[in-house]
């Protein structure tokens, strides 16, 4: 009875999702209540937007989103370094965003790039104006680098299990 629970969990992609999500939320909101005025807020909807729901490739997913999280972000800064934002550096920053998505062959992930782009952009809400879109930068990173961290290391056990159980690896 036992090994039929663990069948099912472990070829679950909807209980694998919500696991994945709560270990990622705890370690965000651990960061967020520890480090509040590091804009940490932005690393737990980073770990949520990184961590795929799919039950196939979600660790190929999981790198696109990665990928699509830090084209959006660097784009940010590039955005911020040339004006202040204001709607044409935004257009700008959208467009540049699509077009390194699609050269990066990741177009598919570009509304998570999108997101990264608006989360640097918009206004700051620290008192360290200047760093804000930085300490930004840096949560959506450390967000992403967590995310793929869990979606990495929670497969492993899976796929042991699935093997074990002789469950073909998808």
């Amino acid at each position: 009875m036992i090994h039929e629970i663990i069948k099912k969990i472990i070829t679950s992609a909807v209980f694998i999702y919500t696991i994945r999500c709560l270990i990622g939320f705890c370690i965000g909101y651990y960061l967020f209540i520890h480090f509040k005025d590091h804009e940490t807020l932005w690393t737990i909807i980073s770990i949520i937007l990184v961590i795929s729901p799919e039950g196939q490739n979600s660790k190929k997913l999981s790198i696109e989103r990665f990928k699509s999280n830090l084209v959006g972000s660097v784009v940010g800064l590039i955005c911020l370094e040339i004006h202040t934002p204001n709607l044409y550096v935004i257009l700008f920053g959208i467009v540049l965003t699509i077009l390194i998505c699609y050269f990066f062959k990741i177009l598919n992930m570009a509304r998570v790039a999108l997101v990264a782009l608006v989360i640097i952009l918009v206004q700051p809400s620290t008192g360290l104006t200047e760093m804000t879109p930085l300490l930004r930068f840096l949560a959506v990173t450390i967000g992403c680098l967590i995310g793929l961290m869990i979606v990495i290391l929670t497969s492993i056990p899976i796929r042991q299990l699935k093997r074990y159980y002789d469950i073909p690896l998808s």
